[in-house]
């Protein structure tokens, strides 16, 4: 039983603080050094290399909540059944569904207009059509990856609580 909370609590620390890691510190700093540099497309640049990684991660966020999945259910199968199960269980479904959109859905809808604009979308008129469309999709994705954290941080809390 605490192999598999241990499993869970690992799965969930590397998911969620990779988020914040990605959001908080690598979109920045991406973003920022290319343009002190002045490099030639720069925000076009940081754009694709933070879809990049930000790609790559989702395969560690769906393993993760692979991973956390599989503890809830081993657990409620061996006993003792975790608390909130259902709760528990439904939040991590949902998390996972939400990495999937957005890993897949949303990252390629916002490459496929910025592969068409061929500039950064702040440069298009306020009212362009595609830039408005960007700046939603950016925004969707935003809160869902917020929505993932907080989920997480939940999640913590009652792995720790069940010690």
């Amino acid at each position: 039983m605490r192999l598999l909370r241990y499993a869970a609590l690992v799965a969930l620390t590397v998911w969620i603080g990779g988020l914040v890691t990605l959001g908080a510190i690598v979109a920045p700093t991406a973003f920022v050094v290319v343009e002190a540099r002045h490099v030639d497309s720069g925000r076009l640049l940081a754009g694709a290399l933070f879809a990049a990684f930000l790609h790559r991660f989702h395969y560690v966020a769906v393993a993760a909540a692979l991973v956390v999945l599989l503890s809830l259910v081993a657990r409620r199968l061996i006993g003792p059944r975790p608390v909130r199960f259902g709760v528990r269980t439904a939040l991590v479904s949902v998390m996972l569904a939400v990495t999937l959109y957005s890993g897949w859905v949303l990252v390629d809808q916002v490459e496929r207009i910025q592969d068409e604009v061929g500039v950064p979308s702040l440069t298009l008129p306020r009212d362009d059509a595609r830039r408005v469309r960007f700046n939603r999709l950016h925004g969707l994705s935003v809160g869902l990856l917020v929505f993932d954290v907080v989920g997480g941080l939940v999640l913590l809390g009652w792995e720790t609580r069940d010690a």
